[in-house]
């Protein structure tokens, strides 16, 4: 995904453990040769690091992450769901490019703590290769992708469905975290195996067309955001750890690299189709470099 490969294996488990687990990572398996971002071996016979500094637990909207710094300079972290159950115990390596899990619970809970394992493990160990993760619903249409921006509830998810219905040729590519990574000094934007509630899983890369922000409001504008304040508004749409100083450094390199080649707007905007007819003209039509 987004052009990058990793492996997982699977130790034997009582459990079975198996890629069955994870049903939205079908359409991205591949037997592709070559380099690996990361490798993550699952295996219940893990055992916690005890000597690791917990540094902060965080909300993650469907359950609760407990971070610890390791002595080595890697990471632990420990999956909790909803009803705060331990899920996945999960240790890497500084750069996130050796990992290991021991998943905990029946097959839902497994499905979740591995799901959710791979997802940090790839925002953090991608980051080393111009590679983010944007929180974000993407449409696609003709060829380009946008993506809309915006804390969860605010409508991104609303006004990508108005695009679908309103605007022909237009699709979505994925609901809730598209890959987007420079090569070659392009921009481009993939679909993922995490879309949310939205099973949108497509294996496809698209050119990145622009970043829009939502923001409600009683009536419908768009505007472009200078440099500096489409660094502001992507920065916090991005998976990171802000108190790991090297992948915290890659991410704010790649998204400075992303809004010197492609524009980013904000939309004030109402749930309706007049907004989506407006962000689509703003969005589609050829505008002179800021």
């Amino acid at each position: 995904m987004g052009n990058h490969c990793f492996d997982i294996i699977f130790k034997e488990s009582t459990a079975n453990n198996a890629i069955d687990l994870l049903p939205s990572f079908c359409v991205f398996a591949t037997d592709t040769e070559g380099e690996r971002l990361f490798e993550l071996t699952v295996d219940d016979m893990l055992q916690p690091i005890e000597d690791g500094q917990m540094l902060r637990k965080f909300d993650t909207g469907n359950g609760n992450t407990l971070v610890y710094l390791l002595p080595n300079g890697g990471y632990q972290y420990v999956i909790r769901n909803q009803c705060g159950a331990n899920c996945c115990l999960l240790i890497c390596n500084k750069t996130f490019s050796v990992c290991a899990c021991a998943l905990r619970g029946n097959s839902t809970m497994r499905s979740f703590g591995l799901n959710n394992a791979l997802m940090l493990i790839y925002a953090f160990a991608s980051s080393f290769h111009h590679t983010l993760l944007l929180h974000a619903s993407c449409v696609l249409h003709q060829g380009i992708g946008y993506p809309f921006i915006a804390p969860s509830g605010t409508g991104k998810s609303t006004h990508t469905s108005l695009w679908t219905k309103h605007i022909d040729g237009c699709e979505l590519l994925n609901d809730d975290n598209p890959i987007v990574r420079i090569i070659d000094h392009k921009t481009y934007i993939y679909g993922s195996p995490w879309s949310g509630k939205t099973p949108c899983y497509r294996q496809q890369k698209a050119l990145l067309g622009a970043v829009t922000r939502i923001e409600r409001a009683t009536q419908n504008s768009i505007e472009r955001l200078s440099s500096i304040q489409a660094f502001a508004s992507l920065l916090p749409a991005c998976s990171s750890m802000k108190w790991d100083c090297a992948i915290y450094n890659n991410l704010c390199d790649t998204i400075t690299r992303i809004v010197e080649s492609v524009p980013v707007y904000t939309l004030h905007c109402l749930p309706n189709e007049e907004a989506a007819l407006l962000s689509y003209l703003t969005l589609t039509r050829p505008c002179p470099a800021k």
